[in-house]
């Protein structure tokens, strides 16, 4: 075993004593919320551990001990790179069978599973995280730093998960000096996460469900409510970051497939790319159009239909595209409907007889996933109702609508660190449009992740698999997109910065980071 690989696993085994020992405040403050919940016995022990029940064998009876068995939840460390500001690297698991420590019930079931899924939520988010990036560091200490940081973090969350403000406080000032905006990939992307768990701490009520200036009615994203500095950023984000172009170029390949040999074709935009200025993906979509050629151009009209709340920014962008089009000899009609997405209605959209209807959504529907299900199945069965020929939709593909703080905390950590890492790849160390893009737009993001909770909390990503089992609710069919080939052409015409990939997922197409997932594009039909 290696030097560093001795003190980590030696520093995590006297922190999980320390987690165990019941005069820990982190295990009071537990104990104080959960007070039905089980409790683990021999908490000497260094392994953490958690039951699978057999379904098959079950049988529960009220005040008896009922065994199960045991997996111990992986014991996490990250190591960073210089190189490549990598954070997440192994992880490791403990297989030893003696001293595991066991979990019996004190009361009713229910609890029970609450506290089983929750730490289920953190162990699947930490298992991912160290499996991502590699440690090759160039100066002393500098994995050490990283740990430090890591546990530093987590610890936080923890202490305001629980409420503990002292703790927090005492953490978050230690964080405050590490943390850095212009460190490593790793140190900045914990900078954003000690911002929003700041504002998580500062609105901590009795029961608080506020978010610093946000007002979920008046929103449909957040890019509603952006200021002149986040507008600026997200603008930075489309030109430099592949993420949304990516998108845009798939969901234009799918669109201009459903419209050949049509001639009334209609597009209805929900969100318009999140108010970006010019309406590029309509206008690479225009261009397409236009230059079809014979018996392919029998195009009489095209309708853009765009839902959103922002009326003066798309009103300019309407005006822009009808211009862009006109040069271009194609007749555009444009329209817009002044809805957000949860009381949009049928009637809202206009179709007429004879022409083909498309729905465009990206980086859109999460903000209507709430915690029922009621929201997003009414918009999904809205958009059913209209019959459209396809459903293109772009999102990011990671779990941050998770139930439990903890595991949205780990997911979002894991996902962000990714983007940021390849900002490293893209831009200088001190380059200001790349703080420009973590501070002013992804840390926007961020902080609503952490720090917000209720209607306002509107980054509510999930991944393709949980997409899939909602669409598949809502009357929706998967439809295969079959353009790995073109995709990859396209990273390598666009000249993309080397660490991007593309894969096909169960039909979608996935734009990943050194693998790991960052957006995916899929297509669905009636």
């Amino acid at each position: 075993m290696s030097p560093s690989l001795n003190y980590t696993t030696t520093t995590f085994k006297n922190e999980v004593e320390y987690l165990d020992n019941d005069e820990n405040p982190l295990m009071g403050c537990y104990a104080s919320l959960y007070p039905n919940l089980p409790i683990l016995e021999n908490s000497a022990s260094s392994s953490w551990i958690l039951p699978f029940p057999d379904h098959e064998t079950e049988t529960i009876r009220d005040h008896k001990k009922v065994k199960r068995p045991t997996v111990t939840i992986p014991i996490w460390f990250a190591n960073f790179s210089s190189h490549s500001n990598s954070f997440f690297n192994s992880i490791n698991r403990s297989n030893s069978v003696h001293s595991i420590p066991r979990l019996h019930f004190r009361d009713h079931i229910r609890t029970y599973k609450q506290r089983y899924f929750a730490a289920e939520a953190v162990e699947e988010a930490a298992e991912e995280s160290f499996n991502y990036g590699n440690c090759e560091a160039e100066e002393d200490g500098s994995c050490a730093d990283g740990m430090r940081l890591v546990q530093l973090l987590i610890a936080c969350a923890e202490a305001v998960a629980c409420r503990d403000k002292s703790h927090a406080s005492v953490l978050l000032s230690e964080l405050k000096s590490n943390a850095l905006v212009f460190g490593s990939s790793f140190q900045r992307v914990a900078s954003c996460f000690v911002q929003g768990l700041i504002e998580r701490l500062t609105l901590i009520q009795p029961i608080g469900n506020n978010c610093v200036g946000l007002d979920a009615k008046s929103m449909m994203n957040i890019m509603d409510a952006a200021s002149e500095e986040m507008e600026e950023a997200f603008k930075l984000v489309y030109e430099i970051c592949p993420h949304i172009q990516f998108g845009h170029f798939v969901a234009n390949s799918i669109i201009l497939e459903a419209f050949e040999g049509e001639s009334f074709v209609h597009v209805v935009d929900l969100g318009m790319s999140l108010g970006l200025p010019h309406g590029h993906q309509w206008r690479g979509l225009i261009q397409s159009l236009a230059n079809r050629s014979g018996s392919q151009r029998v195009l009489r009209r095209l309708r853009i239909t765009a839902v959103g709340l922002c009326i003066a920014r798309i009103q300019v962008i309407g005006e822009e595209l009808s211009i862009y089009a006109k040069n271009l000899g194609i007749h555009l009609e444009f329209s817009i409907v002044e809805k957000n997405l949860e009381n949009l209605k049928p009637e809202d959209i206009k179709v007429n007889e004879k022409e083909v209807l498309v729905v465009n959504s990206i980086l859109q529907l999460h903000c209507v996933v709430k915690e029922s299900r009621g929201a997003l199945n009414s918009v999904l069965q809205m958009i059913h109702g209209l019959s459209p020929k396809v459903l293109v939709m772009v999102e990011q593909d990671s779990g941050h609508n998770g139930p439990f703080f903890l595991g949205r905390f780990m997911e979002s950590l894991h996902y962000y660190s990714a983007i940021f890492d390849s900002l490293d790849a893209m831009l200088p160390k001190y380059d200001t449009k790349r703080a420009k893009m973590e501070q002013f737009y992804f840390a926007e993001e961020i902080k609503n992740i952490v720090s917000c909770e209720g209607p306002l909390r509107m980054e509510r990503h999930e991944k393709v698999d949980q997409w899939r089992r909602r669409m598949s609710r809502a009357g929706f069919q998967g439809s295969p997109i079959k353009m790995v080939v073109q995709a990859k052409q396209w990273l390598l015409k666009n000249k993309v910065c080397d660490g991007y990939t593309v894969v096909e997922e169960k039909g979608c197409l996935v734009l990943g980071w050194k693998s790991k997932p960052i957006v995916a594009v899929s297509c669905w039909k009636c």
